[in-house]
């Protein structure tokens, strides 16, 4: 025999939502309706937004920050670089004052060969 409601409209499905209890694995389960209505757009006087974030920058994305921190690594290397305190700078200097030294040797030399040539014509 169903049992009566102080109303008179009582159902087993009413009062097992009315008890929150539900039988067997339906009580396990979360069901959501793909169907049901979603909120609605909300109005901006509804929203509540703070002045600190208006001030805030925009959040970027992780590339957008990603490309930031290259670009300011790659700035910070360069700096390093030009002050020669990467390895790659140092080897390029070292290459450069074997260079110079190569070069005065050379000069050095021929101006000892023209010296020579100029002495042999006025011996002769």
């Amino acid at each position: 025999m169903p049992e009566s409601d102080s109303d008179g409209s009582g159902s087993e499905s009413e009062e097992e939502e009315d008890t929150g209890k539900k039988k067997g694995v339906a009580g396990l389960i979360e069901i959501s309706n793909p169907n049901a209505p979603t909120k609605k757009n909300t109005k901006a006087k509804d929203l509540d937004i703070n002045d600190e974030e208006l001030d805030d920058k925009p959040q970027l994305s992780r590339r957008e920050r990603e490309e930031i921190e290259k670009e300011r690594a790659q700035a910070k290397y360069w700096k390093m670089h030009e002050a020669g305190k990467t390895p790659q700078a140092k080897m390029d200097l070292d290459r450069l004052t074997l260079i110079k030294q190569q070069r005065a040797d050379a000069a050095k030399k021929s101006e000892e060969e023209k010296l020579a040539r100029e002495a042999a014509k006025t011996n002769k």
